[in-house]
């Protein structure tokens, strides 16, 4: 749910490039569903899409074009995913540092392994 004084940056960019963003009090409404639908197929192709890289880049025979296409899809794909993930985190709940721990509340805990 959106705090009733932030905006929700939304999966998609205005006609010049610009970033779209949406007031909302809740997340039941029209373009709050249409914006979580558009995350998550945005999510759902840019993994397709690196399956796709995997599978061009072990190849060994790709053609140039084809390599250069593939990465202007990927560049597309991280832009998108980049958006999601800044739109997630600023829609994540910020707790109170003196409860506990000095890290960032909104960020998930490193694992290494």
């Amino acid at each position: 749910m959106t705090p009733p004084n932030e905006l929700r940056l939304l999966p998609w960019s205005g006609p010049e490039g610009n970033p779209c963003y949406l007031s909302t009090e809740g997340s039941g409404g029209y373009l709050s569903r249409l914006a979580d639908t558009t995350e998550a197929v945005q999510l759902e192709m840019s993994g397709e899409l690196l399956e796709h890289a995997l599978e061009i880049l072990r190849d060994g025979e790709s053609e140039p074009n084809e390599i250069r296409l593939l990465a202007m899809d990927m560049t597309e794909a991280l832009r998108d995913v980049r958006r999601v993930a800044i739109s997630r985190g600023h829609r994540l709940p910020v707790t109170d540092p003196s409860e506990g721990g000095d890290e960032d509340p909104r960020l998930p805990a490193a694992s290494f392994g």
